[in-house]
């Protein structure tokens, strides 16, 4: 009886938890994101902390801190100056396609199918080739739409700052403090159960901090493993080809398949003047099998490394969990769903380890000393 009230009082506690948590959602949301940058950037931080010396001078929390966050922002400054660019000129050349002549080199294999459904009972109003195209593509990625686009990201940019200006401040605290969220963590919570939240806060820390890694790693190889391949191929644009595959890589599953296809659409605008058959096809067959390659890199060494080593989990589990994700918030819960079950595993391997169903989500995580 008493156990039962423990835990019907540990589940009210939860469910308190959870709709504070929704209603000051945003605050939690500057703070998580800040506890997951502070992570990442933690050694880069005590790096200048031992290494950063002038004369008697030597760089402290403070310091390591601001310079960690320049870091970081000097990373994301590259990324945009590198990339923006080439995703500007794609656009470009979508709106500057001659439409006509790739219609007349589609007209006949779009005909042929369309005779082949006809053949089997299946009709349809099909639009002419450059039409179908202009629409497709010319109306979407016209540069004079870039400017709208601007405009809208000018109109929230205040909004922008201000959610860019908290991370940043919260996460300098993180960064200078590094015991802070965990400080917070206790302070908050009932004095009986510190040292388990403690040891909680802890496992999340480390197990979040090695699939965080892991994450970065898996886009830094399919990156530079895209790029090579493109470049040795001769395809244009390998560079910005190889970042969109390795950002895609971040949904699960779906990731891969997004990225293939806008490596196609990439490949497609940069090379219009090719002749479809001779020229063309044959590029998009060697990016295609380039982006099989990626996917048994992913599937057979990187996704199982990060998704199962890294938190400590059975395949099956992962992708039962992701799909859970997917039908609760769409792709941001695919993103999402590995963390927050990394998180719920801990809690519940902390505070309900009695139940056998926990033993058995957290077995991994005992044998690892979680």
């Amino acid at each position: 009886m008493k156990t039962l009230s423990r835990n019907f009082l540990i589940v009210i506690a939860i469910l308190v938890a959870g709709y504070l948590v929704y209603t000051f959602r945003s605050i939690v949301s500057y703070v998580l994101i800040a506890w997951v940058i502070s992570m990442i950037g933690q050694p880069v931080s005590n790096f200048f902390q031992r290494r950063l010396r002038i004369g008697k001078w030597k760089a402290g929390p403070v310091m390591g801190a601001v310079l960690t966050i320049i870091c970081f922002f000097l990373v994301l400054i590259t990324l945009v100056l590198l990339f923006v660019p080439l995703f500007i000129e794609q656009a470009s050349n979508l709106a500057s396609v001659d439409y006509g002549a790739i219609a007349r080199t589609l007209e006949e294999p779009i005909a042929h199918f369309q005779e082949w459904l006809n053949s089997r009972g299946i009709y349809f109003d099909a639009k002419a080739p450059e039409e179908w195209l202009r629409t497709t593509f010319a109306g979407s990625f016209d540069p004079t739409r870039i400017g709208g686009i601007i405009s809208a990201v000018l109109s929230a940019a205040s909004g922008l700052f201000v959610d860019i200006s908290c991370i940043v401040f919260i996460t300098f605290f993180f960064l200078k403090e590094q015991g802070l969220f965990v400080n917070i963590i206790t302070t908050i919570a009932p004095t009986q159960y510190e040292s388990r939240i403690l040891e909680s806060v802890d496992d999340i820390s480390r197990l979040l901090t090695r699939y965080f890694g892991g994450m970065l790693l898996q886009m830094f190889v399919i990156t530079i493993y895209v790029w090579i391949l493109l470049s040795i191929l001769g395809v244009k644009n390998a560079l910005l080809i190889g970042f969109f595959a390795a950002l895609m890589n971040v949904i699960p599953y779906l990731g891969p398949l997004i990225g293939g296809t806008l490596g196609i659409l990439i490949t497609i605008t940069s090379n219009v003047g090719l002749d479809f058959y001779s020229e063309l096809l044959p590029l998009l067959i060697k990016v295609a099998l380039v982006f099989s390659t990626v996917q048994m890199l992913d599937n057979y060494f990187l996704s199982p490394y990060i998704f199962s080593s890294s938190v400590l989990a059975h395949p099956l589990e992962i992708f039962i969990v992701i799909l859970m994700g997917a039908q609760i918030n769409g792709i941001s819960g695919m993103i999402l769903a590995i963390p927050v079950y990394t998180v719920l595993r801990v809690v519940a391997k902390e505070f309900l380890n009695q139940y056998r169903i926990v033993q058995k989500l957290t077995d991994k995580m005992e044998e690892e000393g979680y």
